[in-house]
């Protein structure tokens, strides 16, 4: 007979929660017709931190993939002209990327599906749970001592 492992049940929610999360996500982002994916987004979004136009090894960094995951990333986001690569001033041989004025409408936009995906997974929460939820998040997401793993 096996023990229960408590442990391995919420690691197998948490996945299952982030799988319906990134499901639900796509779904307003199809519904939305923004035309990026779920990761092309986060690049957006993240883009959107960024005081002057980052290289493409920061948002790399920052996004923690590999700098190819980016190439490809932007490559899309520039044919749908979302982003576009610039010359850096300051070293001609680096290329810093920015958001063009589409890609802060699509960024507004995207900023509507996320809410609206949102409020349908917190759907069930009360405010109560919801603040809970949120204390807890912070927890796991900051990790051992704010350390990183």
């Amino acid at each position: 007979m096996t023990t229960p492992d408590p442990d391995g049940l919420l690691a197998e929610q948490l996945l299952r929660l982030t799988r319906r999360v990134h499901r639900i996500q796509k779904r307003h982002l199809e519904r939305h017709d923004l035309g990026v994916t779920p990761a092309q987004s986060r690049l957006l979004r993240t883009l959107a931190h960024y005081a002057s136009p980052p290289r493409m090894a920061d948002l790399a960094e920052r996004l923690e993939v590999v700098p190819r995951a980016v190439t490809t990333l932007v490559d899309g986001l520039e044919t749908n002209g979302k982003v576009r690569r610039v010359p850096d001033p300051a070293n001609r041989r680096v290329t810093r990327i920015e958001l063009t004025d589409e890609g802060r409408t699509t960024l507004r936009e995207l900023r509507g599906a996320r809410r609206s995906a949102a409020e349908e997974i917190l759907a069930p929460l009360t405010e109560k749970e919801r603040q809970v939820l949120g204390v807890l998040l912070n927890t796991l997401i900051e990790g051992d001592g704010g350390q990183r793993c």
